[in-house]
This record gives structure tokens, C-alpha cells and sequence, in this order.
């Protein structure tokens, strides 16, 4: 097995000349075998709340905010009712708003006797904290944009990207139209062709990923560019790789870690270098987000900008020890194992305490219907009792819904 000396610059300069040194052809080599990984499911990662209701905290979100930003604190459903395709609500936006009466509560207005909405006290008292996370922690979501930026190939991103990745990294609704409020010197709009507005990151200082900065703690990694840093892997209980792929996956660790905020264009895209470097910007890029985890199918859509490969999705098939997949609420859903494994190995992101408010008074808003389905009688408490742990009737009907919209 060929080791890298840390201390040498060589193996850089060798990189970025591509000389045809035969330390760099073993590097470029590709020597994985295309054998099928057996999916296993894991009940641990299929059960994470702050995850796997997000579909549709999203919406409530999204409502909450229309109803927040009202000078008199409430609207008349008239306001709403033509928005769901906007606001992400997948049924009436009515019937949906009454699902959670432990956020929305429900009066009768002055005009036309149509139904008005406000935020139930505990709602407004959570949105007031959401407030105050962003006033208090702007600089910590200017970081993290800063970073998902810079690991694009040009420093640079399409303005429609960063909207549509907003909600992964916790930014709020009006980030990009208050810049002055928002954003720092480091940032610059920019024209990036066929009509697209961009942002790009300018900045000089050097970057370490997450990984770097873990490995850095524990005394294995020493600041250089081409070092061997090895992911931490959590392998799935009961599932047993083949020879050759265990011995495939041994060789890889050993390789050059490749950071993602590094020029990565002279790179053999069908090499094993450019798969340690890939995951490292899957790992980076989910190490940024609130819950540590995203719709595969966004990921996806980042290809053209990060220049990842055509196949993308096989890296999350080829490593099961970093990386979770999960087909709950009819998608599926990558998720970084070392954020649930290990909480302190990754910066929890300041809005996850938010939202888990959110999701907590969604689970005592199907409490509530319960209780008014058995006709607000005395019943027995064995029959209220939620389960905190499952997924209610409510959701499934909600996913039911989606489904039907999916067809």
C-alpha cells in the first residue's frame, strides 16, 4: 500500500501539473468493482423526527410566516386559499390549516364572516424565537453559506439555487432581498449568462471542512493539502461486504483526502481520487444543512455546479458507513450517520431547536383532534395516549395526499 508522506508537497505539485508520475497514475487509478451493496433498513434513521417531518413542517412554516408578517397578526383564509402550489400546501389550504390547532387557531372575522387565522400563543411564542436566532446568529448562517458557495466550481451559484436549497441551510425567506442586512463584503452578485443572477464568494482565507477539522482534534491530520484523512464510518449491525469491496473500501481511506473547497479539475473523474473527493462534498454539504440530511433528489439537481459526476447517487450506495438512505414519506432521503452517531463531530446548526419546537406542538395538534374525534368526553387515558415515537393517522393521511398529487 502506498503511503503519503505529509510533509511533502510533491504529491501537489504532481497533482496539479499532471505529470504523468507513476505516484499520480496509482492515485487516478479506479480499482472499485461495480458490485451491487445491499440496502438494509435501520430504524434508528427511519425514525428521526426533525427529518422525516420536514415534508410538512415546510407548509406550516410557510403558512406561519404569511400570518406572522401581517401588520394585525392575522388573515382571512381568502389571503391564502389560491397560494397552496406557492406555499408547498398540498390539500385545501383550509382543511390543512385546521390540522394543527395547537399552531393555527381559527375565528370568525368582522368582513364577509369568512374564517381567519392567527397563531395559537405558543406558536407566536416560537416565532418570536426563530426571530431572534437569526438576529443573534447571522453570522453563523453567512458561514454556511459562504461554504456551500465555495464548494461550487466557479465560487459562484445561480440566485434560483440558493432559493431552492434555503430551507436546507436554515436561511430566511427574505435573506437574499435585504443583502445589505444579509450578506458581507465577502459577497457579490454577479451575471452568470442566459439571464442568470448569481452570488459569488470572494475570500482569500483558507477553508477546512468539517473532516479536516476532526481529524485536526484527534491528532491525524496536520494542515496539509494532500494528506490521508479517513472518514469515520458507522457500519450498519448485521450486514457483511464482500471481500473485494471491504479491501476497495480500505485502499480508499487510504487515500489523499481532496477537500471540497480545493480546485478539483485536474481530477480523472472515473478515479478513486475524484470518489474520495466526491464524498467529501456529499459530507461536507449535508454537514451544513439543518437536519444533516436532503431530498436526494436536490442533491441531484446540483450536479452542473459542483461538478459532480453523472451517477452521483451511487456514492451514497457505495458507502453505507457515512451515509443513510431513507424511502420514508415516498422519497428518499440521504442522511450524514455522523451527525446522529455523534452530535458533537458536527455544528449543530442554530435552527434545529426551532424547528423541533414546531414539530412538537404539530404532535400536540393531532392530540387535539383525537380528543375531538372521541367527542371531548372523558375517555380512557390509555386510548389519548400519543405515541411520540410513530407516525399519527394524521400523517398517513397527509402523505395520502401527496401521493394522490404524485400520480
Amino acid at each position: 500500500m502506498l503511503t503519503i508522506n505529509s510533509s511533502s508537497k510533491t504529491i501537489k505539485r504532481v497533482l496539479l501539473s499532471q505529470s504523468k508520475n507513476p505516484i499520480f497514475s496509482f492515485l487516478q487509478k479506479s480499482n472499485y468493482v461495480n458490485v451491487y451493496m445491499k440496502w438494509k433498513k435501520d430504524p434508528y434513521y427511519d425514525s428521526i423526527d426533525q427529518i422525516h417531518k420536514s415534508i410538512v413542517l415546510k407548509p406550516i412554516m410557510n403558512l406561519k410566516n404569511c400570518i406572522a408578517q401581517d401588520p394585525n397578526g392575522c388573515i382571512p383564509i381568502s389571503e391564502v386559499s389560491k397560494r397552496g402550489l406557492q406555499l408547498d400546501v398540498p390539500m385545501k389550504v383550509a382543511k390543512f390549516l385546521r390540522r394543527y390547532p395547537s399552531i393555527f387557531e381559527e375565528f370568525t372575522g368582522l368582513q364577509y364572516n369568512l374564517p381567519w387565522f392567527r397563531l395559537t400563543p405558543e406558536a407566536a411564542e416560537i416565532d418570536r424565537e426563530e426571530k431572534r436566532v437569526y438576529e443573534d446568529c447571522g453570522e453563523d448562517l453567512r458561514e454556511r453559506l459562504k461554504r456551500f458557495i465555495s464548494m461550487s466550481k466557479d465560487r459562484a451559484l445561480p440566485l434560483k439555487i440558493i432559493q431552492g436549497m434555503k430551507w436546507y441551510l436554515g436561511l430566511p425567506d427574505d435573506f437574499l432581498q435585504v443583502p445589505q442586512k444579509n450578506l458581507d463584503g465577502s459577497f457579490r452578485f454577479v451575471d452568470m449568462g442566459d439571464g442568470l443572477k448569481g452570488l459569488a464568494v470572494e475570500s482569500d482565507e483558507k477553508v477546512l471542512s468539517c473532516v479536516q477539522t476532526n481529524a485536526m482534534k484527534r491528532g491525524v491530520y496536520f494542515g496539509g493539502s494532500m494528506e490521508a484523512i479517513e472518514f469515520r464510518f458507522f457500519p450498519i449491525k448485521g450486514l457483511r461486504l464482500k471481500r473485494k469491496i471491504k479491501d476497495w473500501l480500505e485502499m480508499f481511506q487510504k487515500l489523499p483526502y481532496v477537500s471540497p473547497y480545493e480546485d478539483f479539475s485536474n481530477l480523472d473523474s472515473d478515479s478513486d481520487l475524484a470518489e474520495k473527493r466526491l464524498v467529501g462534498v456529499l459530507h461536507e454539504m449535508l454537514s451544513l444543512f439543518v437536519e444533516n440530511s436532503a431530498e436526494r433528489k436536490k442533491i441531484l439537481c446540483l450536479k452542473k455546479h459542483f461538478g459532480l459526476p453523472q451517477k452521483v447517487h451511487k456514492a451514497f450506495e457505495r458507502h453505507p458507513n457515512m451515509f443513510y438512505l431513507s424511502f420514508r414519506n415516498k422519497t428518499c432521503t440521504a442522511i450524514l450517520k455522523e451527525a446522529y452517531c455523534d452530535p458533537s463531530a458536527i455544528k449543530e446548526h442554530p435552527l434545529l431547536r426551532v424547528r423541533k419546537k414546531y414539530i412538537k406542538l404539530m404532535k400536540e395538534s393531532n392530540l387535539i383532534l383525537k380528543k375531538s374525534r372521541y367527542g371531548n368526553h372523558l375517555t380512557d387515558h390509555r386510548n389519548l395516549k400519543l405515541d411520540l415515537d410513530s407516525d399519527s393517522d394524521l400523517d398517513d393521511e397527509y402523505r395520502g395526499v401527496i401521493e394522490e398529487q404524485s400520480l
